[in-house]
């Protein structure tokens, strides 16, 4: 394999474009209740509407996994990227002209396409790209790097007060990456399979025709379950979890957003590197589910008194979620050459979908007559969440030393 150094164009191309996903991404969550206040939303009106658009955009994501993971294996690892980078940027820059709750859905649709393919489109692009004993380190690299967009996102509400210019300036960092026009070559590993005759590429039904296939689909989506029970309930909805815990000031979610993301990318560099030094995906994950439990028990039921005692809890809980990135490069070593964008775009996107099956549970248990509070409800599925996430984790093989020139027939 010829690209060997760590920081090659694929890693720099791939860090940049998942640092624009995830702040485009985390965007709403940040100017959520500002945007929807403008429209002439409150209260529960508002909570509704948010978790409306939150779905909406996951279904947007559940597609374009999809839909970029078939491009990926069908025309190559670096167009699906830049095709992804260029969707969600134009959807960014329309979403700050909405006027009305069916506008913003739709924009969040077309959003959520574009994001759910640069980062299985990048993972693969840098696993491809170098060998096996750095590119653990290349993912780990691109994500941890990645995951600072969100705290990019958090930041734009203090030096972008407008919600509208904050959409703006969003899409127009994925514009700008797009005109800087960075070459990156497509991998070796793909230029070979493109020139072998009656090679099927990017059937998405392939994943599910085979059982060894089904079972490892189905396992490495279940695997990162918890990741949007974190993100989408205890970070997104903290100042309602602040308000249940009878914090007197409020909790805001720009700042959540914030401290959870840096929590987060150190806990992708963290666990990537623990990774490399146990020599085993599995392994990480598994311990890094295990501070999870711990940490989502104390921000559910430890008393807090000061907004700071969330944020350094939220911080905390950012870590302990922090093996995205181990996650996503376990998830693209279980797959052959010709379905493994398909199955790495895929399989993030399948993880964000569950996001509405939570995101309802949640509500029906906090509604009077069931738990009526968040704390009750999010306890018992996350408690749901990780129970799944653990038993997934005994299921799948480890691939840390396997080679990923393989096809699957």
């Amino acid at each position: 394999m010829k690209k060997t150094s760590l920081l090659n164009a694929a890693v720099v191309v791939s860090a940049l474009g998942y640092f624009v996903d995830v702040f485009d991404l985390l965007l709403f969550g940040v100017v959520r209740v500002k945007s929807l206040s403008a429209l002439g939303l409150s209260g529960q009106a508002l909570t509704d509407a948010g978790i409306l658009l939150q779905n909406t955009q996951m279904i947007g994501l559940l597609l374009g996994g999809i839909i970029s993971g078939v491009l990926g294996d069908k025309f190559g690892r670096v167009r699906a990227l830049y095709f992804s980078i260029g969707l969600y940027s134009i959807a960014n820059i329309l979403n700050g002209m909405v006027w009305n709750i069916e506008t913003y859905a739709f924009c969040r649709l077309l959003a959520g396409i574009g994001l759910a393919g640069e980062l299985g489109s990048g993972i693969t692009l840098v696993a491809e790209s170098l060998p096996k004993g750095k590119r653990g380190l290349g993912t780990t690299l691109m994500a941890s790097f990645g995951m600072l967009g969100a705290v990019a996102a958090g930041m734009v509400d203090t030096f972008i007060p407008d919600w509208q210019s904050a959409y703006f300036f969003g899409g127009g960092l994925g514009i700008v990456l797009l005109l800087l026009r960075l070459r990156v070559t497509e991998s070796a590993v793909f230029n070979k399979m493109v020139v072998q005759a009656g090679i099927s590429r990017g059937n998405f039904f392939a994943l599910f025709s085979s059982g060894n296939r089904l079972n490892r689909l189905g396992r490495s989506t279940l695997l990162g379950i918890t990741t949007w029970f974190n993100t989408g309930i205890l970070m997104l909805f903290a100042p309602e979890f602040g308000v249940a815990k009878g914090i007197p000031e409020a909790v805001s979610a720009a700042t959540a957003v914030i401290w959870f993301h840096i929590g987060m990318s150190t806990g992708d560099l963290s666990s990537g590197l623990l990774s490399q030094f146990l020599k085993s995906r599995i392994r990480a994950i598994q311990i890094f589910l295990v501070l999870q439990l711990i940490v989502v028990a104390w921000y559910l039921f430890a008393p807090m008194t000061t907004a700071l005692q969330m944020y350094v809890t939220i911080l905390f809980l950012g870590f302990a979620g922090g093996f995205w990135v181990v996650f996503m490069t376990n998830a693209t070593e279980q797959f052959g050459t010709n379905l493994r964008a398909t199955a790495a775009c895929t399989i993030p996107s399948f993880v964000r979908g569950l996001y509405i099956p939570i995101s309802m549970a949640f509500v029906y248990l906090k509604m009077p007559g069931q738990f009526g509070n968040p704390i009750g409800a999010a306890a018992v599925v996350g408690g749901v969440c990780l129970a799944i996430a653990f038993w997934a984790s005994f299921g799948l093989r480890e691939t840390f030393h396997e080679d990923l020139d393989f096809l699957e027939y």
